[in-house]
């Protein structure tokens, strides 16, 4: 299908500054929630620091294989995410739509991973408040209030970054569904673009999060 002709809104001169109002407005955006999440690894950081060892011990607890599948999913997706960025320059009517498409599939994909994860650690009895014994952590010497601690940060994190991620792919949608109607091209790809920065801070997040939650100390799967 021939790709639409661009729209200009009435209060840019021409697409070019519409192009780069649209990217800047993303970027202000990110920068906010940059502060948002600063706050929550700042939260962790201090409380981290005050009880290491029950945090090394929930973090040895979680399941890393859950974790590093899930980051090789959204790193892939990160490359779809380029690559239909890249097909809307080239005016690339069917790969845009693939692209976003399958960008938006890896992510679900990742949800997916994600509750298969959450159940996981329902029978691990991980879950404070839900399936939790403190005696199990008592016989190993350490403070059960205090690995709760680490496991309610564990969930904030993650469950915050799952929204951010179900944002994503509701946007990744709709523009599946534009790009399938020839609405993008090499003279209008902003939609496209800005929702790639925010997929690209969303992957960015989840890199942080893997060695943070997962990684302390040494551990085995």
């Amino acid at each position: 299908m021939p790709a639409e002709t661009p729209r200009l809104a009435h209060h840019f001169a021409d697409l070019r500054q519409q192009h780069e109002a649209g990217t800047l407005g993303m970027w202000v955006f990110l920068a906010s929630e940059l502060m948002f999440f600063g706050a929550l690894f700042l939260a962790y950081t201090v409380y981290r620091l005050m009880y290491p060892a029950e945090f090394a011990a929930g973090s040895q607890h979680l399941n890393l294989a859950f974790g590093g599948v899930n980051t090789i999913v959204l790193l892939t997706s990160s490359l779809t995410m380029a690559l239909a960025v890249h097909a809307a320059h080239t005016s690339a009517t069917r790969a845009t739509t693939r692209y976003l498409a399958l960008t938006a599939a890896l992510g679900t994909l990742f949800l997916v991973i994600k509750i298969f994860e959450y159940l996981s650690d329902y029978h691990e009895r991980l879950m404070p408040g839900v399936a939790f014994d403190d005696a199990d952590w008592s016989a190993l010497g350490l403070r059960p209030e205090r690995v709760k601690l680490f496991l309610l940060i564990y969930y904030l994190m993650t469950g915050v970054h799952a929204l951010h991620l179900i944002i994503g792919i509701g946007m990744l949608l709709i523009l599946t569904v534009a790009a399938a109607r020839g609405r993008y091209s090499a003279l209008h790809y902003m939609p496209i673009e800005v929702a790639g920065l925010y997929w690209h801070f969303v992957d960015l997040v989840w890199i942080f999060l893997l060695p943070l939650l997962y990684m302390i100390g040494v551990r085995h799967l």
